[in-house]
This record gives C-alpha cells, structure tokens and sequence, in this order.
C-alpha cells in the first residue's frame, strides 16, 4: 500500500500549492501526481530515499526543471501557467522570472561568482534584479553576513572560503533577495563533517527569527525533528506519510517510512 497522501486541504492562503503535479525522466517517474501545500512561515522538511524525487520538489519551484502536468501556484499566481482571458497557457520568460522573484535557493555546490568577493556575491543580485542601490545593497549585505557570523570576511573570495563559510555566504546570498519561501537542497551533504553544525545553526536561526516558509530537503534527521513544522518522507514520486516531527519520528505509520527511519537512523 504506496498510496499518495492526497487528501489536501488547499486555501486561498497558502504560499505555495502544488496541485497534481507530475515528472518523469525517462521511465523514472520523480513526482507522481504531487498535492502539496504550503502556509506562509511554515518550515517543511522532505526526507526519503536518494533519487526519491525530493530535490525536483525544489528544481521545479525554482524553474528549473519543467513538470509534465499539473499546476503549481506561488503567492497566489500560476507558475509555469499565465492567465489569459481567463485561459491557462503556457508561461513565458518574463511570467516565470516575475512569480520566481518570491523565491530563494540554496543550493548543495554554493554557485558562488569565484571572481567576485564576498561582499559582491551578495549585492549583485539585489543591484540588478531588484535595482537597489549600492549603498542600500551593501548595507543589508553586511547585516546578513553578520549574522551568518562572516562580518570579517567581507573582501575574501570564494576561493579563500571553508566550505561551511561558503554555504554561509550562499544562504545570506538568498536572503538578500527577500524571498518569502526559501528552499535548501542538501546544503549540507557537501561539506566535511565538522562543519556542518555551523550552517545548521544559521538555519536554526533562520526557522525562528525571519518571515519566510522553508522548503528543507535533508538527510540530517535531528535537524529535520527541531526545525520542521512538518515532516513529509518522499518516496518515489510520492508523500508516503507526513505529520509533525515527533509523530513522524516516533510513530510513523506507514511500513516504508519505517524502514526507511530504522535504516538511517541506525547510522
């Protein structure tokens, strides 16, 4: 019994919706007729199996990849639709950038510019996407590098960077754009063991301190149990159970989620 949890209760509300929405590559099906929502500053934690599809979540929020079918709505606008006259066409370059402009990413390889510093990486974005200038730019940089604890590395350069500094800079990099969801996909599954508490706890910080909801995918697990509002567990293309962390847990339901948790949590 792999059925989908579909029993959705959409509102007009909610920050992001995905309604039915389907992806394949090749034969492998990666969302498989996904409902899913999202309320504004809600933090929601996907876990599941490598190659579950969990990351594609993220990829098609951020246009990235395209879905087969389905719709799914930001901030109350389609994404890959426009509306026109009333009729649902596919959406163009300009609709895609306006209804993404609600959202940040963090990715797992930083993506930072190597030729920029640490200071520009963060101000290039809201200089030319949101037409800030400089000065405003570079003093809501500083604020947000302060708080990721990198106040001192302004002028460094990727290249001078640990990892962890890296994601540090890369999560402060998103913030910049004051995106009212923000996504994480396994920020932490490139770095050395010792440093990933250090993003964790700017992610900690993010969870209660700022107004955004939070797309996590993760393998951490006691992270995902202190942070998560919501825990879904993904498994080929479907949310196989989802409740709050404790329930999810400590009492999960459904067979797969148990031996998936028995598995990873013996590590």
């Amino acid at each position: 019994m792999d059925a989908q949890v579909n029993d959705v209760d959409f509102k007009t509300s909610d920050i992001v919706q995905f309604k039915n929405v389907s992806k394949a590559f090749g034969h492998v099906v990666v969302m498989d007729d996904l409902n899913l929502r999202v309320a504004p500053n809600e933090n929601i934690v996907i876990i599941g199996p490598s190659g579950s599809g969990k990351t594609t979540i993220l990829r098609t929020l951020m246009t990235l990849e395209q879905p087969d079918s389905g719709h799914i709505i930001v901030n109350g606008q389609y994404l890959w639709h426009r509306e026109v006259n009333g009729d649902l066409r596919p959406a163009n370059e300009a609709h895609l950038r306006k209804v993404r402009g609600d959202i940040g990413m963090v990715f797992q390889h930083f993506y930072l510019f190597p030729h920029m510093n640490v200071l520009r990486n963060v101000t290039e974005a809201p200089i030319h996407v949101l037409g800030q200038s400089r000065q405003q730019a570079e003093a809501t940089a500083e604020e947000l590098l302060a708080m990721v604890g990198l106040s001192s590395k302004l002028g460094s350069f990727p290249a001078q960077l640990s990892g962890g500094q890296k994601q540090r800079v890369a999560i402060a990099r998103a913030l910049a754009m004051r995106p009212q969801v923000m996504l994480f996909d396994e920020v932490t599954s490139a770095l050395d063991p010792e440093l990933v508490g250090e993003v964790l706890n700017v992610m900690r910080q993010l969870a209660t301190e700022f107004e955004m909801a939070m797309l996590i995918v993760t393998h951490e697990m006691g992270f995902a149990r202190e942070v998560g509002d919501r825990v879904l567990f993904f498994d080929k293309g479907k949310i196989i159970e989802q409740a709050e962390p404790n329930q999810l847990f400590d009492n999960p339901k459904h067979e797969r989620t148990q031996q998936f948790l028995s598995a990873i949590l013996q590590h």
